[in-house]
């Protein structure tokens, strides 16, 4: 820690160097308080029966289980996983004229940081299936035939309908 200080003296003029010490004094009282807030959710996500099943499902960590029990509430009020996943809006539009549908891009009327939540952490797996390929063999293979941004969506879908 001292040669920081004396490298910054070196470098910073005296002005510079108290505001960049102040903001550095922000940024540790911000990463405190982020730790204090991570603690209170995963207290809060223990005591809850419904966020410990949730921590039991691969992939799915403390926020995203913590951000499940406390935006869906009551997960009966959905009939199935796929209700729920329409409900994200983690599925594909439908259009079609003459008895022909057609399949789109996602829907996104649901719960953006849901949805955002469950892209990153489909995100992860498949960059983690890449080098453990007998992990999950579905995930290679559909990755040879579709856009792996079409398979981070479809994954991100699964993990909605198993939560």
């Amino acid at each position: 820690m001292r040669s920081q200080k004396s490298a910054t003296s070196a470098v910073l003029p005296d002005g510079v160097r108290g505001c960049v010490e102040l903001i550095m004094g922000q940024i540790d009282d911000l990463q405190m308080r982020i730790q204090t807030i991570e603690k209170a959710i995963r207290v809060q996500l223990r005591a809850s029966e419904v966020g410990q099943r949730l921590k039991t499902i691969p992939d799915i960590g403390v926020i995203t289980a913590s951000a499940l029990t406390a935006t869906i509430g009551d997960i009966k009020a959905f009939k199935s996983g796929q209700h729920l996943t329409a409900w994200i809006g983690l599925v594909p539009r439908q259009s079609g004229s003459g008895g022909k549908v057609h399949m789109g891009k996602i829907s996104k009327k649901g719960d953006a940081y849901l949805r955002k939540l469950l892209v990153l952490g489909a995100t992860a797996v498949i960059r983690n299936c890449r080098n453990e390929p007998e992990r999950a063999g579905w995930i290679n293979a559909l990755l040879q035939r579709r856009p792996p941004l079409v398979v981070t969506i479809a994954v991100a879908n699964k993990m909605a309908r198993i939560a």
